[in-house]
C-alpha cells in the first residue's frame, strides 16, 4: 500500500507540472506574441518566434520550474532566439517562384503603421530594446539583464533607436 500511496504522489506531481504548464502557455502566449509582433513586423513570423520561445520553455519546463521566474526565462528567450535568428544569412533572404501578393494591412491607426514600419527597418538589437524598455515598461537595468548586455550598450541602443525612429517616422508623416 505504502508503495501505491507514492506512485499516486508521483503521477498527481506529473499532473500537476503539466496544468502548470498548460496554465504558462495559455496566460503568457498573447503577451509574448505582442512583443515578438512588435519586434517582427510580421504576424506569421511572429507566430514562429512565438512558438520556438514556447517550445523551449516546455522541453525545459522541468529544469525551469525551480527557476525564480519563468515568464522573465520565457521573455529572454523570446528576445534572444529573434536577435539570432537575425543573424543567420539565410533568414535575410528568401527565394520566391513568383513574386508574393503584398499582405493586407490589419486595421489599424495611420501612426501605429507608420511606427511599425519604422521599428522594422532598425536592427534587431535597437528593436528589441525599444521594445523591451517601452512597450514592455522594463528599466536598463532589467533591459540589460534580458539581452545581456551592459547597461551603457541598453542606453546606446536606445538612442540610437529613437533617433533612426523619429528620423523615419518624419519621413513617413510628411
Amino acid at each position: 500500500m505504502h508503495e501505491t500511496h507514492e506512485a499516486d504522489e508521483a503521477h498527481e506531481g506529473k499532473g500537476g507540472d503539466e496544468d502548470a504548464l498548460h496554465d504558462f502557455v495559455r496566460d503568457r502566449r498573447l503577451a509574448l506574441f505582442r512583443s515578438a509582433y512588435l519586434m517582427c513586423g510580421n504576424r506569421d513570423e511572429a507566430e514562429d518566434l512565438v512558438q520556438t520561445t514556447l517550445v523551449k520553455v516546455v522541453l525545459g519546463w522541468r529544469r525551469l520550474k525551480r527557476l525564480d521566474s519563468v515568464e522573465a526565462y520565457a521573455r529572454k528567450t523570446l528576445f534572444h532566439t529573434f536577435i539570432a535568428g537575425k543573424r543567420r544569412f539565410w533568414r535575410r533572404e528568401q527565394a520566391y517562384g513568383e513574386l508574393p501578393e503584398l499582405p493586407v494591412p490589419e486595421p489599424d491607426s495611420e501612426t501605429g503603421l507608420v511606427v511599425r514600419a519604422a521599428l522594422a527597418r532598425l536592427t534587431p538589437r535597437q528593436r528589441a530594446v525599444l521594445v523591451l524598455r517601452y512597450w514592455e515598461d522594463q528599466s536598463v537595468e532589467a533591459t540589460a539583464a534580458l539581452l545581456g548586455m551592459r547597461e551603457n550598450t541598453v542606453k546606446s541602443h536606445t538612442a540610437r533607436g529613437l533617433a533612426a525612429l523619429r528620423a523615419e517616422m518624419g519621413r513617413e508623416l510628411v
